[in-house]
């Protein structure tokens, strides 16, 4: 059976199931396929899967939130009631893929179609990260935007630094093609969890939780001797238990001149309203002035 086939045979499926079990299954092999196709390295089968994921999941998302919420108004209640609605557990359905599958169902038909054509023809796939940055207020608002990409200014400054990147633990097709990271993790494979390497760049998610999470992934992992160098550019937030969880393994920083003017899918930078600083955890501190010395103030930290 042909892609194309494939692919109207799937959409054809979504139009016509009104479960979110029926939703979910057709959700579900589409992410295996996606994982079968990258490993074989066919970009097309990549391409229709994910998008066919996500278009699931937001089918999943229209229904949920048109489903009458379970007795008491908690849809995680682990008990269920002879003719109540189902709560999420009995659909299999996490607390967090409700909201964010229901994010995806709030945004509107047109602006949907025209992300997933972007999404297709700039990174070669569909995610649900990017997908929801489309109603996600922008990072110049210090809201935690996951979807904007490092200056390649920047990341050759890291490259100097370290001597190359292994692994960029929160990334995506289109980021790391400016990084060139040996390996990345998308928000779809949950980088906090693996294995990251010697070399690290992390230009983490800066929305709460997850920028704390991988922070302290960092932190930890450098402790550990599973990363021995890794450069982090993050908000300049100082009073965070995060940030200062990080200058505690750090041996250098960067306050940049001005604020990192990241950029959109398109290419087009952004104005954010926070400054940034670049955190260096390794003992090529050396490099790392010399590197970032014309970007900004930087200065060793004590061990």
């Amino acid at each position: 059976m042909s892609g194309l086939v494939r692919y109207e045979a799937a959409r054809a499926a979504l139009a016509a199931v009104h479960s979110v079990d029926e939703v979910k299954d057709i959700r579900d092999k589409a992410q295996a396929m996606a994982a079968y196709a990258r490993q074989a390295k066919d970009t097309a089968l990549v391409e229709w899967a994910t998008e066919i994921k996500v278009r699931a999941e937001r089918r999943a998302g229209e229904l949920l939130r048109d489903m009458e919420m379970h007795p008491g108004g908690n849809p995680n209640l682990s008990h269920d009631t002879t003719g109540s609605p189902p709560t999420l557990e009995a659909l299999g359905i996490s607390r967090d893929q409700s909201s964010r599958w229901q994010k995806l169902a709030a945004v509107s038909d047109e602006r949907f179609e025209q992300a997933v054509a972007a999404a297709k023809e700039i990174a070669g796939e569909v995610t649900t990260a990017a997908m929801l940055r489309l109603n996600a207020p922008h990072v110049s608002h210090n809201a935690g935007d996951n979807e904007w990409y490092t200056p390649a200014a920047i990341v050759e400054a890291v490259r100097l630094t370290m001597g190359g990147i292994d692994c960029d633990p929160a990334s995506s097709v289109l980021a790391n093609r400016t990084v060139k990271a040996t390996h990345f993790f998308t928000a779809d494979t949950g980088g906090v969890e693996q294995k990251w390497g010697k070399r690290v760049f992390m230009n983490p998610p800066y929305a709460q939780p997850l920028v704390a999470q991988f922070c302290a992934a960092l932190a930890e992992k450098y402790k550990s001797g599973e990363v021995v160098q890794a450069c982090a550019l993050v908000n300049n937030a100082t009073e965070t238990a995060w940030f200062q969880e990080l200058l505690t393994v750090a041996s250098a920083v960067c306050f940049p001149l001005a604020r990192v003017r990241f950029l959109d899918t398109a290419g087009k930078p952004g104005a954010p309203l926070q400054g940034q600083a670049i955190l260096y955890l390794g003992e090529r501190c050396s490099n790392f002035l010399a590197a970032f010395g014309t970007m900004g103030y930087v200065a060793r930290l004590a061990p």
